[in-house]
């Protein structure tokens, strides 16, 4: 039997011969990412620009006025920008995909109540892909009328992860019954349209001014740094040349061993993978889609290299965006 160092020695040769022949195939792929370029081919279907031109951009958002999205869009476009709402994130994603929004802000994840599921699912289904990111920090209040006390409070709306981001509060008030709306904003405005004095929202302060509420309560976030993530959605897949994050997803074998392999890819080409979730696939049970961000750009020649690495071992890769 041969001895355990002497065993080391020879996995520690196989893998720097593994790295070497993955060096080689970086190298060519980067003369391949470089002829491509220089033929004016597109990147992976992405065309790679200097800068985005927001001039007339039209720009839809979920919830109504005072919304974080809405919060969201003008941090991120500008205060003056040309915008609207509508009543879902599935319905923004139809603006775009049929034309009548260049631009979407939807909510990704949020800093402590994890991520906004059924936008991971939207991104899948949709050919539509994310170009930027706006970070809002959330700062919850509890507001109900003018002539509302807290003692008069029994119920209270707001979107199911406001009211899990302020569990904390909401559960030294066990007598306060909980009930989701689709929005924060919406929900002011619900306390504003039905006049009772037993209920409340949690919403952004600026809500109070917009609806003519009143802050019962302010800060009643469980995390006083709680922040929310906004994706920039476009139907154009476009990329800024300084972009230095690429969102992807993709489903692989149901076998053992195929998500370590998969990783791989990331490894041997010196990629820093910053972000991994996983959704379950509709129609097939146990199976999952896994979501990943990445740093780099899709120029580089090291991304190249994972990505068509990808693509042969994985099935439905997407590139959700380079931002």
């Amino acid at each position: 039997m041969r001895g355990l160092q002497e065993i080391r020695t020879d996995i520690a040769d196989i893998d720097e011969r593994i790295l070497n022949l993955y060096k080689e195939r970086m190298q060519l792929t980067e003369e391949l990412v470089e002829y491509r370029l220089a033929a004016g081919k597109k990147i992976f279907d992405f065309t790679p620009v200097e800068a985005f031109d927001f001039k007339n951009a039209r720009v839809v958002f979920q919830g109504v006025e005072g919304a974080y999205s809405q919060q969201a869009l003008q941090e991120f476009f500008g205060a003056d920008t040309q915008s609207y709402h509508v009543e879902t994130w599935r319905d923004a994603m139809e603006a775009i995909a049929g034309d009548e929004a260049d631009y979407a802000v939807l909510p990704i994840e949020n800093s402590s109540a994890g991520i906004v599921s059924e936008n991971f699912d939207l991104l899948v289904e949709y050919d539509n892909c994310i170009i930027g990111e706006q970070i809002i920090k959330i700062d919850h209040c509890l507001l109900g009328l003018k002539d509302a006390e807290l003692s008069d409070i029994t119920d209270v709306y707001s979107h199911p992860q406001a009211l899990m981001q302020c569990s904390k509060y909401l559960g030294e008030h066990p007598a306060i019954e909980r009930h989701s709306l689709k929005n924060t904003a919406g929900s002011a405005k619900k306390v504003r349209d039905d006049g009772k004095k037993n209920q409340a929202a949690i919403a952004a302060k600026i809500t109070a001014d917009i609806y003519d509420l009143k802050v019962l309560a302010e800060g009643i976030q469980n995390n006083t740094s709680n922040s929310t993530k906004f994706i920039i959605v476009t139907k154009k897949k476009v990329f800024r040349k300084n972009a230095d994050k690429i969102s992807i997803c993709f489903e692989i074998p149901h076998k053992s061993g195929s998500l370590y392999q998969t990783l791989s890819h990331f490894i041997y080409n010196n990629l820093n993978m910053n972000k991994i979730e996983s959704r379950p696939i509709q129609g097939k049970t146990w199976e999952y889609r896994f979501f990943i961000d990445i740093e780099g750009n899709l120029t580089d020649g090291a991304v190249q290299n994972a990505l068509n690495g990808l693509e042969d071992e994985t099935e439905g890769l997407k590139i959700l965006g380079n931002y």
